[in-house]
């Protein structure tokens, strides 16, 4: 028997129409990757009318599409002692401040040093299997050059409950950036889709063409020597989301080695952007808690090194 907590169910809608499923549920179940998606397919965990279907299905009109997660298997990633910065913790979640430079969680070919890798060692195995072996406990990820918060779950039904927020857009998400140039307006919103960069695989770009929604605030924090600092808020949580906009509307993030200008900036070893604050409700005490980290240094001493005065 399948708890309630394993089994989701969803129903299309005209504008997801003729997507493939498992493109589609990669979007809708933020907290799982498409390949991992793809594997539930071919397990027959995928089905539409009560049938299972393969990963090219293209959704129809008031498909009830149904989602199967199996029981974890045994965690084969390595427990490491490494250190990590928890900023909250209790039985059912951690927040965790990632550094610079880190990777959230183990790929092919990169299976050490992660923060899978120290959160496995700090919880004792203790984490949600939603995700299955490679990610334990990640409801949403942040690029391995962004440093910032994230949130973990320990327990598949915190994983869910925060999981659920997360696509209804009620999941707090404040980040500060450097981007290069300067803005005539103090503040604005970028609502461009955003999908796969059909010329390069490992980026996104701004599209219409199989793509989904993406929303990101802007707001002036302080103009720099050729550059400005802002704030953004995300209302939804795209994958390089906020790199992909702002190089979109012409003003990429400082160090961007993706989106950014041919001659980088290497001195900030990747792009200049920080996760500050998350706010999430609990999802056992029910009661809204946000939390807001320092800048680090090497973003500070950015910051000092192009101010206008």
């Amino acid at each position: 028997m399948v708890s309630r907590l394993d089994k989701r169910e969803f129903f299309v809608d005209p504008l997801d129409v003729g997507l493939r499923i498992d493109r589609w549920l990669g979007d809708t179940l933020e907290e799982m990757t498409r390949s991992g998606v793809q594997k539930l397919c071919e397990d027959g965990f995928v089905l539409v009318g009560g049938k299972p279907v393969n990963k090219n299905y293209k959704l129809r009109l008031k498909d009830n599409v149904t989602v199967i997660l199996p029981e974890a298997k045994i965690l084969d990633i390595a427990a490491q002692n490494i250190p990590i910065t928890i900023v909250y913790e209790d039985d059912d979640l951690l927040v965790v401040n990632k550094p610079k430079g880190m990777v959230v969680h183990p790929a092919p070919g990169n299976y050490d040093g992660t923060l899978v890798n120290a959160l496995l060692y700090h919880c004792e195995g203790r984490l949600s299997s939603i995700n299955g072996v490679i990610r334990p406990g990640i409801v949403h990820r942040i690029d391995k050059d962004t440093s910032g918060l994230l949130i973990v779950a320990k327990n598949d039904h915190a994983h869910t409950h925060l999981g659920q927020q997360i696509k209804a857009h009620s999941f707090t998400r404040i980040y500060n950036g450097v981007v290069y140039g300067r803005f005539s307006q103090e503040s604005g919103v970028i609502d461009a889709p955003i999908g796969r960069n059909p010329a390069d695989r490992k980026k996104m770009c701004v599209t219409e063409k199989n793509s989904r929604c993406a929303v990101t605030h802007y707001q002036v924090l302080e103009p720099l020597k050729g550059f400005t600092h802002l704030r953004f808020t995300l209302e939804t949580g795209r994958t390089h989301q906020i790199r992909v906009h702002m190089a979109f509307v012409g003003h990429p993030i400082a160090g961007d080695p993706a989106y950014g200008p041919k001659k980088v900036i290497t001195q900030l070893n990747g792009q200049c952007l920080h996760a500050r604050t998350i706010g999430f409700v609990h999802p056992t005490t029910g009661k809204y808690m946000e939390f807001t980290s320092e800048l680090p240094p090497y973003y500070t001493d950015f910051l000092k090194s192009v101010k206008l005065t």
